[in-house]
């Protein structure tokens, strides 16, 4: 009987693209339909298998007998770094030899007894090789673009750029002599945009560019899509979320996903499931429960983001000459080609108010109370994060569509300020003052907890746009194979 159960489960294959800030949105996703009914099959690369297995434990991936794990190879080189891979080569090592790989996988998932049919495939919008197995089997190939939809809308407008002349560069003078400020004026849904404000992808004088070419290619591939999903909720982002309607097949926007999880009781076992693949320090959690409310700033640049020494250095002494106090995540690769080193004067003088950590539970650290103010690269996962968590910004964005949402969050939703490419001491603190004193950082703050109040709206049950764009899903289009 169990086993005529299981058979009769709608099937979803996932597949992330294998680096932290892609494979946490897919795997909320993951848990959703799994505590909807769905069985999963999670796919990790081989490299970031063996990374999570030391974070998080042998045991840590033996999943549910209805949730999954399965790897394929990345076709780099084996090696046994614990750092996020070079992006580049990545995305052009996934694109030419993972397809072979992936469709042997569905044969074995096809024939298992313990496996149901498989239903659906959900991509990540960078992981297009999978619409060919997808076609070939009749399923449903969704692509989950896990940038915002106003970098999506970004990644989307690189052809026309192209056409346009805008990028490639014509020479390396175009870095600097202002062909970043010319504004475009064409973007459906997007106004007042600079070509510095669009991802940074597009910024390269080489016309066999990797990542410009790759990406060019993975969003065309896109419009072959039986639908795409969007991790973000229509008030945020509206009009580009119509304007991308108009563009590609159908859109689902059913974010904030961290939000949508709320649903799965505390008890369930599903919460035994993590993705992280670097150690966290939930100690974190008790230092910030000793701290007033709003009196804390919290650092941390992401998964994938370089500094340069003299940069770390700036950003300590701007943070230390505001005298706030403040949680800190520094990664051990954090520095480029060098390990993270902090100048001692600084420990020494912080030491009375500061918690300095590898990695954090982010989403619990961004809805503590405690939390006044997030110094954030932006990337989409942190500034949904800290959306949710009603914490107004300040935004260093470093690459790919950070410069996008760095511009919609300090321009177009009041919840940032902008600190440019030239990190000096003084900006950091002036910004970090202006954040936590004051009438601009209160009327930030105070926009930043109607945005927490509308993304709560979105995702509760039955009347909120995602959480009813979520069932539509569902029933429209992942289930559509078994009609």
């Amino acid at each position: 009987m169990a086993s005529i159960c299981l058979r009769q489960k709608p099937h979803a294959v996932l597949v992330p693209f294998p680096s932290q800030g892609h494979i946490n949105p897919l795997m909320q996703l993951a848990k959703v339909l799994h505590y909807k009914g769905f069985h999963i099959t999670f796919v990790h690369t081989e490299y970031n298998y063996r990374r999570l297995l030391k974070s998080r434990g042998s045991n840590s991936l033996d999943g549910l007998p209805t949730f999954r794990f399965v790897t394929i190879p990345d076709g780099l080189p084996a090696t046994d770094a614990n750092t996020t891979q070079d992006i580049p080569l990545l995305c052009d090592s996934t694109s030419k030899h993972c397809l072979p790989h992936f469709r042997n996988l569905l044969k074995k998932l096809s024939s298992s007894p313990d496996s149901p049919p498989i239903t659906c495939i959900i991509c990540d919008g960078v992981m297009s090789f999978t619409l060919d197995a997808a076609q070939e089997l009749g399923l449903p190939a969704v692509f989950f673009w896990t940038p915002s939809a106003c970098g999506f809308m970004g990644y989307v407008q690189f052809h026309r750029l192209i056409e346009k002349g805008l990028t490639p560069f014509k020479d390396e003078s175009y870095f600097t002599n202002g062909h970043l400020d010319t504004v475009i004026d064409w973007i459906p849904g997007m106004k007042d945009i600079r070509l510095k404000d669009l991802p940074t992808f597009l910024r390269t004088a080489d016309p066999n560019d990797i990542m410009l070419n790759f990406l060019v290619a993975e969003t065309e591939r896109t419009k072959k899509a039986s639908a795409v999903i969007l991790n973000t909720f229509h008030d945020l982002e509206d009009e580009v979320v119509d304007a991308l309607s108009t563009l590609l097949p159908p859109i689902y926007s059913i974010g904030p996903l961290n939000l949508q999880l709320k649903q799965i009781p505390a008890d369930n076992e599903l919460n035994s499931i993590e993705s992280n693949l670097w150690i966290e320090e939930p100690e974190c959690l008790e230092w910030l429960d000793s701290k007033a409310p709003n009196s804390v700033i919290y650092v941390n640049f992401g998964s994938i983001a370089i500094t340069t020494r003299e940069q770390l250095v700036e950003f300590a002494w701007g943070i230390a000459n505001s005298n706030k106090t403040f949680l800190w995540v520094i990664r051990p690769d954090l520095v480029r080609g060098e390990s993270s080193v902090i100048p001692a004067e600084f420990l020494e003088e912080t030491k009375e108010r500061s918690l300095l950590a590898s990695w954090c539970p982010q989403e619990q650290v961004l809805s503590h109370p405690a939390i006044g103010g997030f110094l954030t690269h932006s990337r989409w996962n942190s500034t949904l994060e800290s959306v949710c968590g009603g914490v107004p910004m300040i935004c260093w964005s470093f690459c790919g569509e950070q410069p996008t949402n760095c511009r919609y969050s300090c321009k177009e939703w009041g919840i940032g300020l902008e600190l440019g490419d030239d990190v000096k001491r003084d900006y950091v603190e002036g910004l970090v003052r202006k954040l936590t004193e004051g009438g601009e950082g209160k009327e930030m703050k105070k926009k930043a907890l109607e945005w927490k109040k509308l993304a709560k709206e979105a995702t509760t049950c039955p009347n909120g746009l995602s959480f009813s764009a979520l069932d539509k899903l569902i029933n429209q289009v992942l289930l559509s194979s078994r009609k």
